[in-house]
């Protein structure tokens, strides 16, 4: 995405692959481990829930570590509702355009709504690879998603140096004919 793209359609669509995913979880695998090792699957629909309306809550003029990226608690039978009402909230609170242009502050600093959309469309596409490892790792992931978060991380996301303030792990290989989603978490340090 370029300085001028709209990436709100692209998380919202992200977001909606990622409720139709959380709608297919058995719930009896929720304290199954996850690729993003410090969560569980639990833990890490809950974390990703979270960023989602922090996402939303900075688009509603709040500052983005004012929310933590977790969610409460949500019912095992309901994530895929929840992921649905934080998509609603999510293009409420980012309907007016000039957001977009608009300096907001998220965890990685100050920058212009756009940055901080694209940001999480990198997020949230890279969780529900991660997620979609235990509920379905047969699931059919939009490829176009794929593309545009691998093509943000790529952009933002420099192949070394990696640790310390940089929560992302070595770069992984993948196979040649990887899809976008597997590029995308080898390149943020997921074995795949």
């Amino acid at each position: 995405m370029d300085r001028t793209s709209d990436p709100r359609p692209v998380l919202l669509s992200a977001v909606e692959q990622l409720a139709r995913l959380a709608a297919r979880l058995d719930p009896a695998r929720l304290d199954r481990p996850t690729p993003c090792t410090e969560y569980d699957l639990r833990a890490l629909l809950g974390h990703t829930l979270g960023a989602v309306h922090r996402i939303a809550y900075v688009g509603e003029g709040g500052r983005g570590m004012d929310l933590p990226a977790a969610a409460g608690e949500i019912p095992d039978s309901d994530w895929g509702g929840a992921f649905g009402r934080s998509r609603d909230r999510l293009a409420a609170a980012w309907a007016d355009p000039e957001k977009l242009d608009r300096e907001v502050e998220v965890p990685w600093g100050r920058v212009p709504g756009r940055g901080a959309v694209g940001g999480y469309v990198m997020e949230v596409v890279t969780h529900t690879w991660d997620l979609a490892q235990v509920i379905d790792p047969e699931a059919e992931l939009d490829e176009e998603l794929g593309l545009v978060a691998l093509g943000i991380a790529r952009t933002v996301l420099p192949a070394a140096p990696r640790g310390g303030e940089v929560p992302f792990g070595e770069v992984q290989p993948v196979p040649d004919d990887a899809d976008a989603h597997s590029r995308l978490a080898g390149w943020l340090g997921r074995k795949v």
